[in-house]
């Protein structure tokens, strides 16, 4: 097999390597239906098996536990309250500053606080890279 067609079939092959020592353990899993359904969309998705699916998803060094996600999920409600919140002070000092013509002294606090606002939405961003 020449060195092109064997990079070729590296890539398009859905099952792992065989391992030299052969295989050590056997484990079996019990899943739902409803998670068997999923599991079988997203192996297809990524173009790999169930089990090599399961085992790379386990032994990522990026994955995420469910409390670091939870604590994720956390910071992005309380940025999106944030959001919210600066959304209406910037419009009602919009709104003063139309009907009076004058650039409102406020709007210099409120333009610091959605500087920070969004420095924490890039720190978060940052976090889940």
């Amino acid at each position: 097999m020449t060195d092109e067609k064997a990079a070729r079939s590296r890539l398009t092959r859905r099952r792992r390597e065989n391992s030299p020592a052969g295989t050590k353990k056997h484990r079996d899993l019990w899943v739902t239906a409803e998670e068997e359904a999923a599991l079988v969309t997203r192996a297809e998705r990524e173009k790999v098996t169930v089990p090599n699916l399961l085992i790379s998803s386990a032994l990522s060094e990026q994955s995420d536990s469910p409390t670091e996600r939870r604590a994720i999920a956390a910071e992005l409600m309380s940025l999106h309250n944030l959001l919210a919140r600066s959304s209406n002070n910037i419009n009602q000092l919009a709104r003063q500053a139309n009907a009076t013509s004058e650039f409102p002294v406020e709007a210099r606090e409120a333009l610091k606080h959605l500087r920070s606002v969004a420095m924490r939405i890039d720190d978060a961003i940052d976090g889940l890279m």
